[in-house]
This record gives structure tokens, sequence and C-alpha cells, in this order.
């Protein structure tokens, strides 16, 4: 492609992109509001981002298959098209049942679109300006955390939270009908070929029963309940019998023989857990903003939004530098750039100002470049060309799946440690404690209220400093997690001077 045609091509390709980045950002600022209307708790509304993301990371595996069965161009554009019907879906819920439904549909049928559109898109461009068409990519990829907020919460604040879902249908369309009118007489070569329909099912149970569990866990009071346990052990036996019958298959759904290369594995595990870290605390802070500071949905957007700021501004450059600089050294300083942002974070106070929100988030857009693009190079590195895909698919799919248990993790901490903050913050807030007493008459007097007011007043600070207490401990043992994995770096090999490209067109999400 040349020209206009090219423009429009990437245009098009890009803008399925970001609607699929802008749909795992754009409802961590609705969480709350989100909940009100539908009647649900903070805690079950949080499910709308995690099981989008759980079963986003089942399909990934599957795109392989698919695009062999039904043809790269039809996959791409049928895929959009399910994901805008989805959206509509999602959009109409009337309530948190069929919305969690609509989302599991999206999620499914996301799965695909992201690794095809790097396909389609290094297709489109000549091999020597492959870079340039991942840049390009990256670029689109890495705006969706920057609009996502900030568009969802003036979406929420301004109209319905219906809204941030209903906004893919113009998008999608366009792209849809755009790629299909330049790229159908373009379409890849299909076959037949057999699906490991047990792994695929295996694969299902094990991952929704460790989900259920992560989301249900805190409301049933874990172990303590019986669903809970019936959970737990149709993950763990799921999990069994899914490796058990991978390892054997002729031709496994998820190829797990990948993990005895030394780089795929270590680069696998440091990407996952780093990623579900991020993601777990970037869906907590616009919530705490919201809950107990008072912010607008549209507010926490815009103090969250900068997060994308230098990670597009760095894309390119790094890019450009990988492939001549040990992408491990490269990570390392990822990882401590985020445990410096996190540690940061830690020392929060009920009182803090809105630039000591936005400095922290601003500057993880310098790791944010740092941590995707070199993981990904190390994860790929040293694999035969027909290795790559199944790899890429194996190691997207664990980083995604983490994703959502690291929401499901950061948000069941946060509420324990803020329990444990509440219990020993009431102990000394007696009539024995002097300071205590003083507080009430100062809230007596400053206010003109009773006593039975004053210290209802003093009981709803109370709750206020638990929860920051409680995020701040979420917050630094976030950054002590980055830390701990740094050595999982150094246990892979250093890549060959430009496996980063190659891996990273391969790659990179």
């Amino acid at each position: 492609m040349k020209g206009g045609q090219l423009i429009l091509a990437t245009f098009a390709v890009a803008l399925a992109t970001f609607m699929v980045v802008l749909d795992s950002s754009i409802a961590n600022v609705a969480i709350p509001t989100l909940s009100g209307d539908l009647g649900v708790s903070i805690d079950e509304g949080t499910w709308v981002i995690t099981v989008f993301a759980a079963s986003n990371a089942v399909a990934v595996p599957l795109t392989g298959w698919l695009t062999q069965r039904l043809g790269q161009i039809r996959l791409f554009v049928g895929a959009i098209v399910l994901f805008v019907m989805a959206s509509l879906l999602c959009g109409l819920a009337p309530n948190l049942t069929v919305l969690l439904l609509a989302r599991v549909l999206q999620g499914l049928v996301a799965g695909p679109l992201i690794p095809l559109s790097q396909a389609v898109l290094l297709g489109s461009y000549s091999r020597e300006k492959a870079s340039m068409a991942l840049s390009l990519w990256a670029m689109t990829a890495v705006v969706g955390p920057i609009a996502g907020p900030a568009l969802g919460g003036w979406i929420t604040d301004s109209y319905s939270w219906s809204w941030i879902f209903y906004i893919n249908i113009p998008v999608g369309l366009f792209a849809a009908a755009t790629v299909w009118m330049l790229y159908r007489k373009r379409e890849t070569a299909v076959k037949k070929l057999p699906v490991d329909s047990v792994g695929l099912g295996l694969l299902i149970v094990w991952v929704a029963a460790l989900q259920i569990m992560l989301d249900k866990g805190r409301d049933l009071d874990w172990f303590n309940s019986s669903t809970i346990i019936v959970l737990a052990i149709v993950a763990v036996v799921g999990f069994a019998a899914f490796f058990i019958w991978e390892i054997t298959e002729e031709h496994p759904i998820v190829d797990l023989s990948l993990f005895k290369r030394r780089n795929f594995t270590g680069g696998t595990i440091a990407i996952s857990i780093g990623y579900g870290v991020f993601f777990g605390n970037l869906v907590l802070l616009p919530q705490w903003m919201q809950e107990y500071l008072g912010y607008r949905s549209i507010d926490a957007g815009l103090v969250t939004a900068p997060l994308g700021i230098f990670a597009v501004i760095l894309a390119p450059v790094i890019g450009r530098i990988l492939p001549r600089s040990d992408a491990r050294v490269m990570a390392t300083a990822a990882f401590i750039c985020f445990a410096f942002c996190f540690y940061l974070r830690s020392n929060y106070t009920t009182y803090v100002d809105t630039w000591s929100l936005v400095l922290p988030t601003l500057l993880q857009g310098i790791p944010m470049a740092l941590f995707f693009t070199p993981l990904t190079a190390i994860v790929l590195s040293g694999l035969p060309p027909e290795k790559i895909p199944a790899a890429a698919g194996l190691s997207n799919f664990a980083r995604i799946f983490c994703g959502a248990i690291g929401t499901s993790i950061a948000g069941t901490a946060w509420n324990n440690r803020t329990i444990l903050h509440h219990a020993r913050l009431t102990e000394v807030a007696n009539a024995y404690n002097p300071i205590y007493t003083q507080s009430v008459s100062s809230l007596q007097s400053q206010f003109g209220v009773n006593a039975d007011t004053a210290r209802a007043m003093f009981s709803a600070s109370l709750d206020n400093q638990a929860a920051m207490l409680g995020l701040n401990d979420v917050f630094w043992a976030s950054a002590l997690i980055f830390l701990m994995i740094i050595p999982i770096i150094w246990v892979t090999r250093r890549g060959k001077p430009g496996a980063g490209g190659a891996a990273a067109a391969a790659g990179a999400h």
C-alpha cells in the first residue's frame, strides 16, 4: 500500500487497537457510579474489569488457530463487529449479571484484535519500514491510558456510564468497514486444522473457577465458605488436568513446552507479575480518589491520564535503541522506576494535593515505555520463527490473566488492611484518650454541633484514615514486589543483537 490508501489503512487498524486498549481502562473511573446505578457494591462493580481481562486472556491463544481457519481479514473484521455488538449489550445492560455476561463476550472477541492489528499493519508496510509501522502501533496502544480515564470520567459525569460502551459503536463500525474495503482482496490462505477442544474446555474451567473465587472470596469470607472451597478445588484440579493434557496433546491449544526455555519462562514470569501489580493499582487509585477524597469521575480521570504521556513520547525511541541494547538492563530500569513511583504513593495522606497525585502517575509513563517491549524481546528471543506466534500468544495470555488476578488481589489486600487499621484506630479512639476527647470537643466548637454529631464526624474521619493507611500498605507492597522480581529478569540470557526488533514485531503489546 502507498500514499493516501496506506494512511487510511493505518488509521483504521489503529482505531481498532485504540478501541480495545481504551476499553480496558475507560471503565476504571466509572466503577463507583456504575456500581451505584446498578445497586451493587464497588467490589462487585470491579468485576466488570476482571471478567473482561480473564475472558480476553482465554481468547488470545486461539488467535493463531482462528486465523488459519477463517482468514486474517475475515477474523479481524468479524471480531471488530462482534466487539461493537458486545459494547451495545454492555450499554443496554439493566443489571450487573447482564453487564458481566456482555463483558465476557466483549473480552472473548477482543482476544484476537491486538495480535491481528499488528499482523495486518506489518503486512501493509514494506520490510524496511516495519519498525515505523510498529512505532505507530505502539503509540496508538499507549494513547489508551491517557484518553481512557479522562474520557471515561467526562462521559460518566456528563451523560451516563452506558456511553463509555456506546462510543465503541461508531468507532468500530468505521474501522470494520474501512479495513474490509481496503483489505478484503488481501485475505490470507485458509486451511482446516484440528482444534484442541479438550484443552480449551479445561482452560476455560480452571480460569473461570479461579477468577470467580478471587472475585467472590471477600464477600463470602474466603475459605470459611463452602462455595470458595469448591471453586478452589475445581481450579486446582482443572489446572492439573489442563497441564497433563497439554503436555501430551499433539496439537495443544497452549504449547507448554515453551517453558523449557529460560528466556521465555523468566520473561513471562517477570512481565506477568509486573503487569498484575501495575494494573491492580491502576484500578484502585481512581476508586480511592472518588470514594474518599471526593473527586468527581472526570477529575479522577484527569489525574490518572498523564500515565501515557512519557510512554507515547518514548515508544519510538525505545524501538530504535532496543536492538543495540541489553533488554535486561532496560527492564530492570523499568522495575526500579515502578518501585520508586509506588514508594512515592505509599507516603500519601488524606490531605494529599492534586500535584502529589499526578506526579507519580506522570513518572510512571517512563517505566511503561521501558517495560513492555524489552520484556517481550526477552520472552521471544532465541525462538525459531515457527514458535514465535505460539510464544507471543502464551505470554500475552499469562500477562492479561495476571492483570485480572492482580486487580482482585489488590482490592482484597486494600480491604483487609483497611479493616486492620480501622480496628487499631478504634482501639485508641475512646473516652479515656485525651486526644480523642479533645478532637471531639474541637469539632463541636468548630461546627457548632452536639457531641453525638461530633463523634460521628470523627468516626467518618477515622474511616478515611484507615482506608488511606490500607492503600499505603498496598503501594508499599507493590514497590517491594517490583524490586523482588528483578532477579528473575537476570535469570534470562542476553538476546542476540537485533533480536529485540524481531521480537517486538511479533509480540509487543
